[in-house]
């Protein structure tokens, strides 16, 4: 679950492994590529929405799961973790995922069942951070099955988008495109399942050094 170490409200506002050093600079190359992936999101919609141009929008989405991965290794490489960084990406994650769920939903490319799935395990954990920031609770770290969720997720929507054309490249995608759903929608619960108990084995923890609240 990662250490909890040094995760006091006076020290940082997210969590972050033990090992990571994180910097209050702006201007990095993860930064920009999240703030550049944060710009994508209305793009996505405009052009999945409003014009309907399929392929331009399958390579804003391709563009995004690429910088995402690219920004957490570039950080790590060159020791540019920031306390911004930290805040931008899973922000852009979250708006992705909402963002491509409306556009798909509206296009009628993926079923309500399936929003309303990946939106409600967000909610859930969204309903426990105020009682938890009452105890002074901030963020857990980021576990792992989180993260592989997103990647499944991003890698799932535009090969949806793309199932939407004829031929068997789109048949391909249609079955891709679904088992990444699928995967990543068990896996998303699977790490808001652990969350929770993360957050429950914390609030029944009274020791005021080490106090953190789960994150989406």
């Amino acid at each position: 679950m990662g250490s909890l170490a040094g995760m006091k409200r006076s020290r940082c506002p997210v969590s972050t492994p033990s090992s990571e050093v994180l910097t209050d600079r702006i201007l990095t190359i993860p930064n920009v590529l999240s703030f550049l992936r944060l710009l994508g999101v209305p793009l996505f919609l405009w052009l999945v929405l409003g014009p309907q141009a399929d392929g331009a929008a399958f390579v804003v989405l391709a563009l995004a799961g690429i910088s995402d991965y690219l920004d957490g290794r570039i950080a790590r490489a060159t020791g540019t973790s920031s306390r911004l960084g930290q805040i931008l990406d899973p922000l852009a994650d979250r708006l992705y995922i909402l963002a491509t769920l409306i556009g798909l939903l509206i296009r009628d490319i993926v079923p309500l069942w399936l929003v309303v799935a990946l939106v409600a395990r967000d909610v859930v954990l969204l309903a426990l951070v105020p009682s938890l920031r009452r105890r002074g609770l901030i963020a857990l770290p980021v576990h792992y099955l989180g993260k592989a969720a997103t990647f499944n997720l991003l890698y799932a929507f535009p090969l949806l988008l793309l199932s939407t054309g004829t031929g068997w490249v789109a048949d391909l995608a249609l079955v891709l495109g679904w088992a990444f759903a699928l995967w990543g929608t068990g896996l998303y619960w699977w790490s808001g399942v652990l969350y929770i108990e993360q957050a429950r084995r914390l609030a029944a923890d009274s020791s005021p050094s080490v106090r953190s609240a789960p994150r989406p």
